[in-house]
């Protein structure tokens, strides 16, 4: 809308740049453009202003199948005023001089213009669709249609209006429908999620199988290796036992023969003694049995007296003494 102010009885127009103003006084055309700004009198002047930039019309409609399936229809069409003289001679764009708002409805009339046409080839190539094919490729089918239909309206280039695009949004059946055709569907993928649960279940089992098979074989391969390490470890006690054996009997053989020896040596000193002793007592018993009966007696006499005890003093009586003197006397006299 176009920015209208008053001073002392001007009017003073500002306008968008997407807007195209018209200024008709008395007639005839004094200002015609877009973005225009100007002085004028409000009583004298007949304006309107026409939008220039692009436009979205989303359209929603209801439309039914070859196979007499209700459907809704969402689109959306995109056009421009391209022609904006033809527009406002086509179509009532006048605004209020004093408030700068329309007088009419001019873009609900495009508006009810591009729905009719675009609603009129949607239901012709729907007609002819059945329902599934509709949701398949209809949205295309649809949007080609419309899209030509539009190029081909007559009334819209007259009118200076340029359709830009057209995009169709969905179409959708009735909700019952569309829960029935859903249904199959969610059954399918309910069984492809079953599937994949239990490919992903059995997948879980057949690595918990082979990883029980793994630890079972761990198992086995350490009770071989235990039962190789008792083996070894009496392998190796056995032979220690039988080294240590071995060592004993060599030890005891050893101590055997040196005590064997050892008792040969002292039985074969004692005999050289025993000798020896033998030969010393035959030649003391020669020597004695050559001496004379009174030397044999003063050698037992010297014998006792090395053999007597310790004697302090001696006391000998006249009679002990005349005794002794008397045998020693007699002793020598028969020797003589």
């Amino acid at each position: 809308m176009a920015d209208i102010t008053k001073r002392a009885g001007w009017r003073h127009l500002r306008s968008a740049p997407t807007a195209h103003i018209r200024h008709h006084r008395r007639g005839k055309l004094v200002h015609d453009g877009t973005g225009l700004s100007f002085w004028y009198r409000s009583l004298s002047a007949a304006l309107s202003e026409v939008p220039v930039n692009d436009r979205e019309l989303t359209m929603a409609f209801h439309a039914r199948t070859a196979d007499f399936q209700d459907v809704s229809v969402q689109s959306t069409v995109t056009y421009r005023i391209s022609e904006p003289e033809a527009a406002a001679t086509r179509l009532d764009f006048s605004i209020d001089p004093d408030t700068g708002a329309w007088r009419g409805a001019p873009l609900e009339q495009i508006s009810t213009l591009l729905t009719e046409t675009a609603q009129q080839h949607a239901l012709d190539v729907l007609a002819r669709t059945p329902l599934s094919a509709a949701l398949v490729d209809g949205v295309a089918a649809v949007r080609d249609r419309i899209a030509a239909g539009l190029e081909q309206e007559p009334r819209l280039p007259a009118t200076g209006i340029e359709v830009v695009a057209v995009r169709v949004v969905a179409i959708r059946p009735e909700p019952e429908v569309e829960r029935a055709l859903r249904t199959p569907a969610r059954e399918q993928i309910q069984q492809e999620a079953d599937r994949a649960t239990y490919e992903r279940r059995a997948v879980a089992v057949e690595r918990e199988r082979t990883i029980a098979e793994n630890e079972l074989a761990s198992k086995i391969e350490l009770a071989r290796q235990e039962e190789r390490l008792v083996e070894q470890r009496g392998t190796n006690a056995r032979r220690e036992a039988e080294e240590s054996a071995a060592a004993d009997a060599v030890r005891a053989e050893a101590e055997a023969g040196r005590k064997v020896r050892l008792a040969r040596a002292d039985a074969e000193a004692a005999r050289e003694v025993g000798e020896a002793r033998a030969q010393a007592q035959a030649a003391w018993l020669r020597v004695h049995g050559e001496v004379d009966a009174t030397t044999l007696h003063a050698l037992a006499a010297t014998r006792l007296a090395e053999n007597l005890p310790r004697i302090d003093s001696l006391t000998l009586s006249p009679d002990v003494l005349t005794g002794l003197l008397s045998k020693l006397g007699g002793g020598n006299g028969g020797g003589a």
